[in-house]
């Protein structure tokens, strides 16, 4: 049979860490979502900036390249935009919360449910910012194939070549 008894009397320090972690546990959802809001922001910037600036260059017309290459340029603008989407959604959920009501009786105890959430919007800002990423790198190779990606053979040139013969 297991018998509880009551441990020794807690210390000065004993207190003093539990009132520290209480404190951190209390601003640790504050300090995420802030956090992810920086990162929407700045990350929203940067791709402004490169929407605005790199895309703006390059060949303005994509049937102008070689066969195959405007259709990998089509896939690379496609799924940059996915990524760019899911980024965007994974930030604002990191920043501002999920999107949903949650019954009262479901709801944990206040310290437990802010450090779950605190958990789950670094999640989402780590995947959003990844996501960013991967929308931009895509979005340079996209402009990078329109720069360096092989022209159509001019047909008018072929029949001149011809010609001369």
């Amino acid at each position: 049979m297991i018998r509880l008894r009551p441990g020794p009397p807690a210390t000065v320090a004993d207190l003093r860490h539990a009132q520290q972690l209480a404190g951190l546990l209390r601003g640790e959802l504050d300090r995420v979502r802030a956090a992810a809001v920086a990162w929407r922001n700045g990350l929203g910037g940067l791709l402004v900036a490169l929407v605005g600036f790199s895309l703006i260059r390059g060949r303005t017309d994509v049937t102008t390249l070689a066969p195959g290459w405007g259709a990998l340029v089509g896939v690379l603008l496609l799924a940059a935009l996915a990524a760019g989407v899911s980024g965007a959604l994974a930030l604002l959920r990191a920043a501002h919360g999920p999107l949903a009501v949650i019954p009262v009786a479901a709801l944990p105890p206040a310290p437990l449910g802010d450090h779950q959430e605190a958990l789950a919007a670094v999640r989402m800002l780590r995947t959003g910012v990844r996501l960013v990423l991967l929308c931009t790198v895509l979005l340079v190779a996209a402009v990078g194939v329109t720069w360096y990606a092989p022209a159509r053979p001019d047909p008018t040139a072929a029949v001149a070549a011809v010609s001369q013969r």
